[in-house]
């Protein structure tokens, strides 16, 4: 065994009454290094976990790219574009999409006895993906909605069932204001809850023929069409591959297509959760700094404690060199023991909330009911090299006052 490897785990088991280091110094430091990385897997998985649940939520109500008419962006109020099936067997032959959906919207109001509230119908065809408003359904049914029938049926949201007092079953007036006012009443039968009020208090879900007479629009006009990609990692890659063949060819009537992806229609909210990047960085840096100022303190107080050991060992010819790695070897030891607990810690918390959901939150303010958390297992193994590498890197230059130690001043502390 490496003789500074072989000293110092006899220092860190401590087997004999007069090889006993300063249990406070060692305590100290391996609580600093649990807790620091404890605090940091807690904080990347609850980050991370809330980016990804704000993400699929703006996902799952607009999908990750959208393909509309130019001259209707950033308005609900929108103009049609051809989407025939030609095209959307074209679009779901490029290798980055997964999914193609066609959807028209239509601003309108509701209207009850007692109350009135703004909306926008969306209208969605048989080849709608209804597994995130499955997933968030409350009460009642989402049902497979057609493109050639009017079934008068809408899902609405529990923000709009609260309200209007509304529940399933209920019949509801709805309002369009065009070149004339047009009424439909529909039944509601589904109530879905996402908690992002953006969404929640705008959208009802109906047929697409629905929408598509409401707007007086020919056969294979509609809004637009939602793509869902199979690697988010290629968003912006799918997104330009996709407009480049797209954008300088108009369809039948001459109306213009527009491609733009989740990240492009929603700047505001993305912008947002990159600045949760920068929460992340501050909280890495502050805790690498709180563990290796406790690791620092730590080592001089074992440094000093073994001033004798340290003489004897110069008095016997062994560099300082060695003797350094003796300690840092101590550390090393020390860091190890520090990381289980944290690791022991962080994991614990993760997989708790991820079962229980013990912590809560106010989901009008932070668009989920409870804290949200996320593992991965590369970022998981980063944190703990990192931890390692920055503790030992920080103990480097503190190790060095074993060179100041002579055996002669040594002798003073037998």
């Amino acid at each position: 065994m490496n003789f500074a490897r072989f000293i110092a785990l006899r220092i860190y088991r401590a087997d004999e009454p007069g090889e006993q280091v300063s249990r406070p110094a060692v305590l100290i430091a391996m609580i600093g290094i649990a807790i620091g990385l404890a605090v940091m897997i807690i904080s990347v998985s609850v980050i991370a976990g809330f980016k990804s649940e704000i993400r699929d939520k703006i996902v799952g109500f607009g999908s990750h790219i959208q393909i509309s008419n130019i001259d209707a962006t950033g308005s609900y109020e929108t103009r049609p574009v051809i989407v025939d099936d030609s095209m959307r067997i074209a679009l779901a032959g490029y290798a980055g999409v997964k999914h193609v959906q066609r959807y028209s919207t239509k601003p309108g109001m509701i209207k009850t006895t007692d109350a009135f509230q703004g909306m926008v119908l969306k209208g969605v065809g048989p080849e709608y993906d209804r597994n995130f408003f499955l997933r968030h359904l409350v009460e009642g049914e989402f049902p497979q909605f057609s493109d050639s029938t009017s079934s008068n049926r809408v899902v609405i949201s529990k923000s709009f069932a609260d309200k209007l007092k509304l529940k399933v079953g209920d019949k509801i007036d709805t309002y369009y204001i065009q070149d004339d006012v047009r009424a439909r009443r529909l039944e509601i039968v589904g109530i879905y809850q996402t908690n992002f009020s953006e969404y929640d208090n705008l959208f009802l879900l109906t047929d697409l023929y629905i929408v598509n007479r409401l707007n007086k629009w020919k056969p294979n006009q509609v809004s637009g069409v939602e793509l869902e990609i199979r690697n988010y990692d290629k968003l912006e890659e799918t997104t330009y591959e996709i407009a480049a063949d797209t954008d300088e060819h108009p369809d039948c009537h001459g109306a213009k297509y527009c491609v733009r992806n989740v990240e492009q229609l929603n700047p505001q909210i993305f912008a947002w959760l990159n600045i949760l990047d920068v929460n992340i960085w501050v909280i890495l840096v502050l805790m690498v700094g709180v563990a290796g100022f406790t690791m620092i303190s730590g080592l001089l107080i074992i440094i000093i404690e073994r001033t004798s050991m340290i003489g004897v060992l110069k008095s016997l010819g062994t560099d300082n060199l060695t003797i350094r790695k003796v300690f840092l070897w101590f550390a090393v030891f020390l860091i190890g023991k520090g990381m289980l607990i944290g690791n022991g810690i962080g994991l614990a918390f993760y997989f708790i909330q991820r079962w229980f959901s013990l912590f809560k939150l106010d989901p009008e303010t932070y668009y989920m009911a409870t804290v949200p958390v996320s593992f991965n297992v590369w970022l998981f193994l980063l944190l703990n090299a990192g931890t390692l590498s920055a503790s030992i890197l920080m103990l480097i230059g503190p190790s060095y006052l074993i060179t100041r130690i002579s055996p002669a001043t040594s002798i003073r502390y037998e």
